[in-house]
């Protein structure tokens, strides 16, 4: 609040936010002053309600409403917790469990969403029972009947709920203390001027796209500018022509988002577009592949890219945001390592012409004020560099733990080292080591694939079936184990592109030679599906669990398929 309300006062007709509303030129721009008004207006209706500790959703679409409604939480101490916002013809479950889950009194959003919202509650009664706000149809005299909340640094100021399941949405508690700190992590990170400005497109219930594309433009005091996920995911060029039209030095995404302009941008396309101004590209929330880095920087290093603007970084909404980052105006960090001997958890540099040769991107170091462990996720001992574990954390930008949560709050918030008087860590479920500072991110613990008493990270595996035939989609292979009458089975699932075809037989073979080829374990099950309906996080990441449950509940949209088991004697 007081980030805000500083630059409310000292730079009021400076814009904080505009957002384009088809994504390329036609545009909405708030200052400081008008977001710090519209911001007491929501704050002051709330305090009408008695909202102080109490929760509401933020259920809005892309747009400038959101921050509004944001800021008016934390300017009325009400718990704000953004949600995916409803659609036409999609089930209410996810904003049920949601709801249910924060205890939920009160639901912001546009007069739109709320005026067509009755007619979804059917599907979600409880949601009946909440007070649905327009906030972009409140009374401009509210705004003198704001009074300033008392805030503490413990003072829950949202809830961000991570991705999951439909039926168990974990919300992670983060108080004042928590988003201040990893603000500070952020700007000692990008070292942001005033001079310059960000670009950002990712979804506002995200913990990239609410911490960095919200919460840390107005910490720094930076104009922002936004569009909505869907205007990039249609056409990538408009992300990069936004950022030569604003001359930005600040954007980012995860990995596919770079990816896919390389895929999407075509030569015609690059002409016009200046990219020298682009600081800092930052690449977080799922894992940073070397190949597309590289293919990155020839692709656009002709048009002005620079290879030290890359900014690999880690982290997640249990620690706020950030955790590691690179350093300014450095080359990413790649180096090549021993594959198999990662597999087996450990760490042995290798040439890049090694046949075992794995090359993995450096996600930068531990920021001041964190403390970073690689742990043995069983014995729960520290473990020395270069060797493979699970990271621990421990921060003033780790949250408070799991809302209304206690038995996942202890098993995840509260680990202990064995032999050690330090206090409590963050277990975050992912495997990596340090190596000369830099942490390097191996892949998932539950995600470990173990078929025959062989390890294997499956981003690894599809990495390599995504390139062992040019119908599949990129950024949409989930690989994964399942036990199949007593025996673990390795199963391959992937997008195809728009094409009609008969026959799929020989790219179902290429992904099997390739596969066994480079890891030296073959495929049990591969199974092609429709363009599109790989289950992602909101980041864009394979939701391999979504997918395994996919393939046991027989709901996967087939393309083709092949097993190497009778799928009709054998039970699952």
């Amino acid at each position: 609040m007081d980030s805000l309300r500083f630059w409310a006062t000292h730079s009021p007709e400076s814009t904080a936010f505009c957002f384009l509303r088809d994504g390329e030129s036609d545009r909405i721009c708030w200052t400081y002053e008008e977001l710090d008004r519209r911001a007491r207006m929501v704050a002051a209706k709330l305090q009408s309600m008695n909202m102080a500790g109490q929760r509401a959703l933020l259920l809005y679409p892309p747009g400038l409403d959101f921050l509004a409604a944001f800021f008016g939480c934390i300017y009325s101490g009400t718990i704000a917790v953004p949600a995916y916002p409803p659609r036409r013809n999609r089930n209410m479950n996810r904003i049920q469990a949601i709801s249910d889950n924060a205890e939920a009194t009160a639901a912001l959003s546009v007069h739109d969403v709320t005026d067509r919202v009755s007619g979804l509650l059917d599907q979600a009664p409880h949601l009946k029972n909440l007070a649905w706000i327009p906030t972009d149809t409140l009374e401009d005299q509210l705004v003198d009947q704001w009074t300033p909340p008392t805030l503490e640094p413990e003072t829950i100021a949202a809830l961000q709920y991570t991705s999951g399941s439909t039926g168990t949405p974990k919300g992670v508690m983060l108080a004042h203390r928590n988003l201040m700190h990893n603000m500070k992590s952020i700007s000692y990170g990008f070292e942001p001027g005033r001079i310059g400005n960000g670009v950002f497109w990712l979804p506002t219930y995200h913990d990239m796209g609410l911490i960095g594309g919200i919460l840390n433009p107005v910490f720094s005091g930076l104009t922002c500018i936004l569009m909505s996920p869907l205007a990039f995911l249609q056409k990538p060029i408009r992300w990069l022509r936004t950022i030569t039209r604003y001359r930005t030095t600040i954007s980012g995404g995860p990995n596919f988002a770079y990816e896919l302009c390389i895929q999407k941008v075509t030569d015609e396309q690059l002409q016009g577009l200046d990219l020298s101004s682009w600081d800092i590209a930052f690449n977080g929330a799922e894992p940073i592949r070397a190949s597309t880095l590289e293919a990155f920087i020839e692709r656009f290093g002709p048009v002005g890219f620079r290879a030290e603007a890359l900014y690999p970084c880690y982290g997640m909404a249990e620690a706020t945001l950030i955790v590691t980052g690179g350093e300014k105006r450095a080359p990413a960090i790649m180096r090549t390592f021993h594959g198999k001997s990662l597999d087996e958890h450990q760490v042995i540099l290798v040439d890049a012409d090694h046949p075992e040769a794995r090359k993995l991107v450096g996600c930068g170091s531990v920021l001041p004020g964190q403390d970073l462990r690689i742990v043995d996720p069983i014995h729960c001992r520290q473990l020395p560099a270069d060797r493979v574990g699970e990271i621990w954390i421990d921060s003033p930008s780790v949250g408070l733990g799991y809302w209304e949560n206690p038995g996942a709050t202890q098993e995840t918030f509260q680990a202990k080292l064995v032999d050690s008087t330090s206090g409590t860590y963050l277990r975050t479920g992912d495997l990596g080591f340090l190596h000369e500072g830099e942490l390097f991110v191996t892949g998932r613990l539950k995600d470990l694939i173990i078929i025959r008493g062989v390890n294997r990270y499956p981003q690894d595996i599809e990495q390599t079936v995504e390139q062992s035939n040019h119908h599949l989609q990129a950024g949409a292979v989930g690989c994964f184990s399942v036990d199949i009458s007593g025996r673990e089975r390795l199963i391959v699932v992937s997008e195809v592109e728009r094409i009609r075809r008969k026959d799929w037989s020989d790219v179902i073979e290429s992904i099997r030679k390739k596969v066994t080829l480079e890891h030296e374990i073959t495929p049990d099950g591969v199974i092609l599906v429709r363009f599109g309906s790989i289950p992602k996080t909101s980041s864009g990441k394979i939701q391999r669990h979504a997918c395994r449950d996919g393939f046991l509940n027989d709901t996967l949209t087939v393309v083709a398929q092949w097993f190497a088991w009778n799928r009709e004697t054998e039970t699952k």
